[in-house]
């Protein structure tokens, strides 16, 4: 009861502090790729700059123990745009890749089902005119995000999508079309600003390829010749990255934030400030283990592609006028399904308990209030193109079990005593163990979780027959 009423209070407090139109708008900005200690709230000493988000944690409760629903991006976006973990919606990696190993992976989805009801279409259900540019990854065609509540008339292919009035894209200065992204953005606040909306930033930076503007590469290769040099781990066989000091990844990082500054400021140039909720997070940590190696998790293990926290722990920043505390901190561990009913209930709009069924809103986590959220759970039974193997895991409060499903194999961690995950507590603790084993065979079971199989094509020597991967 007093949660609920916490709950209340929290939004009430919200609805007080808007003047003109009923509802808040929304500014839902999704970085790609971006890891937790990759801006300078979560991590002072890094070698990126991130001033504009940092300013925004200033203003914001920051979630130092916020994860995504899959250490790879499509699983994770459909988790924020249903509600729900990525077994139920039946994406579970990437969308358009999922080969074989010692295992075949399970199925995997190349859309987001029409079915579902997006946190997008709720919204212009309640009146909201909505807004996207970027990377979508969630279907293309009829399962563009024409299809799912935003548009309609937005153009593109290959998973991205913008406005038909952005700005065309700037191959040297503009490759991750980070800008066109932030103009358009900008010109939708400015011409709805008398209207609630909802506007989804989904941004390419800081995916691979890396590019950015050549004069900020520049400032960063002066920067890098005081930083440490280059320092090299293992992760099973993978090689994984120990410092942070790659300039164009660097100056990548710093064309986003500009581009956040800008969405920012035309917030306040407008008057909107008190009235507009935002969010800032990623899809996945960042890549640490594969394909350039560009930046480094530590002390976080391992990065995107893996169950480890470097995989799917995330930056995770809200700010909701008259209900957050300016600065203020969470370490309630939270997860990206939470956003859907968060959204809602800060919108002043019923739950769709049906709809985010594995969401949980954090409204009193918002308002300072206590909330048990109950375990976190990952589900990803494919093999990804950063070293990781199948698997799942199950957090519940500070104890996090990994189990792999090539041979079953357990690691169970104390994250408060051990957030690097060095120590594997399974064969110290096997009462631990299997409670959260069972835990997550059961939950498994709930989302009708599809497992992967044994690869007959698979032979001694780590080679598929049937694949030339």
């Amino acid at each position: 009861m007093k949660i609920l009423l916490a709950s209340l209070l929290g939004v009430t407090q919200l609805s007080a502090a808007v003047a003109g139109p009923a509802k808040p708008n929304i500014v839902f900005i999704l970085a790609d790729d971006l890891g937790y200690m990759d801006i300078g709230a979560n991590h002072p000493g890094t070698f990126y700059e991130t001033p504009n988000i940092d300013a925004l944690a200033a203003k914001a409760m920051r979630f130092t123990q916020g994860h995504a629903a899959c250490p790879v991006c499509s699983p994770t976006r459909a988790s924020i745009m249903t509600g729900k973990y990525p077994p139920r919606t039946g994406v579970t990696n990437f969308i358009g890749f999922n080969r074989p190993g010692k295992c075949l992976p399970a199925p995997n989805q190349d859309h987001l089902a029409l079915e579902e009801v997006t946190l997008a279409e709720a919204l212009r259900e309640a009146g909201y005119t909505n807004f996207f540019a970027g990377k979508w990854h969630l279907g293309d065609g009829g399962f563009s995000p024409n299809a799912q509540g935003f548009g309609p008339g937005l153009v593109g292919k290959n998973q991205f999508y913008y406005p038909p009035d952005a700005s065309p894209p700037d191959p040297r200065n503009d490759p991750k079309t980070t800008d066109r992204i932030a103009d358009a953005a900008v010109r939708f606040i400015e011409a709805n600003k008398d209207r609630p909306f909802f506007a989804y930033l989904p941004f390419q930076a800081v995916h691979i390829p890396i590019g950015a503007k050549p004069e900020l590469i520049e400032k960063y290769q002066r920067k890098k010749t005081t930083a440490p040099d280059d320092a090299w781990g293992t992760e099973r066989a993978s090689k994984v990255r120990l410092v942070q000091n790659r300039a164009d990844y660097a100056a990548m990082v710093e064309q986003m934030d500009a581009a956040i500054g800008r969405v920012l400021a035309a917030l306040e140039r407008n008057q909107l400030d008190d009235r507009t909720i935002v969010v800032f997070t990623s899809d996945n940590g960042g890549l640490a283990t594969a394909e350039g190696h560009p930046t480094s998790n530590l002390p976080l293990r391992a990065g995107k592609g893996w169950l480890y926290q470097g995989g799917i722990r995330v930056p995770w920043i809200i700010r909701a006028p008259g209900l957050t505390r300016a600065g203020s901190v969470c370490d309630t561990p939270v997860t990206s399904t939470d956003f859907y009913p968060t959204m809602l209930a800060l919108a002043g709009l019923p739950p769709r308990p049906e709809q985010h069924v594995d969401g949980v809103s954090l409204v009193p986590l918002l308002g300072g209030k206590p909330l048990q959220r109950g375990p976190l759970f990952w589900h990803f039974p494919h093999y990804g193109n950063q070293g990781g193997a199948p698997g799942g895991a199950v957090r519940d409060g500070d104890w996090k079990l990994i189990e792999w499903y090539e041979d079953g194999s357990l690691e169970l961690f104390n994250l408060s005593a051990d957030p690097a995950e060095k120590h594997n507590l399974a064969a110290a603790n096997p009462a631990k163990t299997n409670e959260l084993k069972t835990k997550l065979a059961a939950w498994r079971k709930q989302v009708n979780a599809v497992m992967p199989t044994p690869n007959p094509g698979h032979n001694a020597k780590g080679v598929n027959s049937d694949s030339p991967m």
